[in-house]
């Protein structure tokens, strides 16, 4: 898969360090396009607008992954058509006693799904953030982003992936 972009959180001054601990962790985000309208999820702890998807469970293939938690997080079904479009790596700190810093590889994919969406089966910590699938206009939500980026204190750590996903999806998906 084509790698889009890597990137080292500002905060990670050890990248070439050996005893560095750290661990991947490979994710799934899938693409689903309406038009000019995409399916995204709408967080309101970080107020930011994402793409579908998470964690590829152990034994599981990455679009067995993608075909999953688009199902979980948004309530799709029928998920076919599923094509590659980009790898988007990144490397943050891991605030956590067992690691020093987490390799997120995040397999980005085109698909279509049935137009009536099911009820989603989203986790506690996703409710409890305020997840909620939407369908927004992508120049929308690029937008909305951009303006979290530049005013909001609470922004997430995946803001910008999310943003740089959006604004390549529209350079080479969507017709002007």
């Amino acid at each position: 898969m084509q790698l889009l972009k890597s990137t080292i959180h500002p905060d990670i001054s050890n990248i070439n360090d050996s005893s560095a601990k750290r661990f991947t962790r490979k994710a799934t985000r899938a693409i689903v396009l309406n038009g000019d309208n995409i399916l995204l999820l709408y967080t309101k702890r970080y107020h930011d607008y994402s793409l579908p998807g998470g964690g590829v469970d152990k034994g599981e293939s990455i679009t067995e992954g993608l075909i999953r938690e688009l199902k979980e997080e948004t309530g799709a079904h029928n998920v076919k058509d599923i094509a590659a479009f980009g790898l988007y790596e990144e490397f943050r700190p891991w605030y956590k006693n067992d690691f020093d810093i987490i390799h997120m590889q995040s397999y980005c994919y085109t698909c279509t799904i049935d137009n009536e969406l099911r009820e989603p089966e989203l986790e506690a910590h996703e409710v409890n953030n305020g997840m909620h699938p939407i369908w927004m206009n992508i120049h929308q939500a690029i937008a909305h982003n951009e303006e979290t980026i530049a005013n909001s204190a609470k922004k997430g750590l995946s803001i910008e992936r999310e943003t740089f996903l959006l604004k390549h999806i529209v350079s080479k998906l969507i017709s002007v």
